[in-house]
């Protein structure tokens, strides 16, 4: 990062940042596609308990990898300020708290799983593939949450790229185990779905090992000396990483389990609609990964120039993403529009269940323009620290005003299915429109110190 003086300049510190970021999020979104994909080339068994084993996993790791997401803010602020040499002691503490969150989720999943797959009435075979993919990934949940750690320390100085190029290295290890062990090649077992799961395992010790490996040796990481000290323990760093960490993971959650509800609550329908269903929902998550990407920059961005007390710079770089994703989810929503029959084609050759598909693809263009607000702005006030009021806009707008009224729309109204993605759609444009005062406030509010000290 580098402090920058026009639009011309924070633009293209932007793109720099965010296009690494993109690659990224979209190479490890697809490791859960592979094991999804591979495993039903095994057997549908097998892809109905990894399918089994991934809903279970992906809320609450989306979720603990929140917490570890307050790092970026928290460094951001030190190499804007100038306090470079706090940074080693920050990201060794995140590392710790990574470890003793890790070890949590272990000893919970280890009492609440098997209770949990046997509410679900599943048949057994799918039970035990989903048991023992979830177990397999045990042992990855330490090394996944140190290595998110090390991500964002290399993330908060603006050199997204590496996290790119680690994470494009990992994705052919993961596609090379997943075909070793799924399908049981070159002389190892054929263990199925459960493969998919030690396969991803082996691919997170591997990624935190190389992350581990570039923080030592290659600049300028190596200049900060991260495991030349052995920090002790400190609660008060945990405390601030919690205060910021907790509203994140928990405004990442309930976004992630709202759809895995609405996916659950689509169960009253018959098999095409929720096949269609889960085809637009999966594509529009693709698409989400666009302002994802700009949100992860602008924290990156914004707590560089909030650290230095450049706040009308940040308040730049906060228009300057908001516009950018605005503008692509206009793309991308006439695109989808003009191409929603051959995007339905991609998923399905089955004639009502294409039909349908191209229906709910419509209602995935509006979930981009509000996402094009919403998600960018969370990223913005992450910049500033301020993380509360969007944990609560996120709580509100999707359990208490989407959820709800999907579930009135698509149970009372002719709408049926489709009611679900129109109270979705409403519930995220309050929320963004809330975040979106949210954070005039916060920077109106930063802008107004500023100009009281310079006085």
């Amino acid at each position: 990062m580098k402090q920058t003086y026009s639009l011309k300049e924070k633009g293209k510190q932007l793109l720099v940042i965010f296009l690494p970021i993109l690659v990224t999020q979209l190479a490890l979104s697809s490791m859960m596609f592979f094991d999804t994909v591979m495993s039903g080339n095994a057997s549908a068994v097998d892809l109905a308990g990894v399918a089994i084993g991934s809903s279970i996993w992906s809320p609450v790791a989306t979720g603990i990898t929140g917490i570890m997401l307050a790092v970026t803010p928290i460094v951001s602020h030190f190499i804007g300020g100038g306090r470079r040499d706090k940074v080693p002691f920050a990201v060794i503490q995140g590392v710790y708290l990574a470890i003793v969150i890790s070890l949590l989720i272990i000893l919970g999943g280890a009492l609440a799983l098997q209770p949990i797959l046997h509410r679900m009435e599943l048949e057994p075979a799918v039970r035990d593939i989903a048991s023992g993919y979830l177990f397999a990934l045990a042992f990855s949940i330490i090394p996944l949450f140190v290595y998110t750690v090390f991500r964002c320390f290399i993330d908060a100085l603006g050199q997204t790229r590496v996290t790119m190029i680690i994470t494009l290295i990992s994705l052919p290890i993961n596609i090379t185990l997943n075909y070793m062990l799924i399908f049981g090649k070159f002389g190892f077992p054929r263990l199925g779905g459960v493969g998919a799961g030690v396969a991803s395992a082996i691919t997170y010790w591997c990624i935190a090992i190389i992350a581990l490996f570039v923080l030592c040796r290659v600049e300028p990481f190596a200049e900060f000396g991260l495991l030349k000290r052995l920090f002790p323990v400190s609660l008060s760093a945990w405390r601030e990483q919690l205060k910021l960490g907790i509203p994140i993971g928990l405004a990442i959650f309930f976004e992630t389990s709202v759809f895995a509800a609405v996916t659950l609550l689509m169960s009253q329908f018959n098999t095409v609609t929720i096949a269609a269903h889960q085809t637009a929902l999966n594509f529009a998550s693709v698409l989400y990964m666009l302002p994802l990407s700009i949100s992860m920059a602008l924290t990156i961005t914004v707590g560089f120039e909030v650290g230095a007390k450049r706040f009308r710079d940040a308040q730049q770089y906060g228009h300057l993403g908001i516009g950018m994703a605005l503008g692509m989810a206009v793309c991308c929503g006439v695109g989808l529009l003009l191409c929603n029959q051959q995007v339905a084609h991609l998923y399905t050759k089955d004639p009502a269940v294409f039909e349908l598909a191209k229906q709910f693809l419509v209602y995935a263009i509006f979930f981009q323009l509000s996402d094009a607000i919403a998600t960018p702005v969370q990223g913005g006030l992450r910049g500033y620290k301020d993380v509360n009021v969007a944990f609560f806009v996120a709580f509100c707008s999707y359990w208490v005003i989407g959820l709800p009224l999907g579930h009135l729309l698509a149970s009372y109204t002719s709408f049926a299915a489709f009611g679900y993605w129109i109270g979705l759609i409403v519930g995220l444009a309050c929320g963004a429109t809330g975040l979106l005062v949210r954070l005039r406030r916060v920077q109106r509010k930063s802008m107004a110190v500023n100009e009281y000290l310079v006085a």
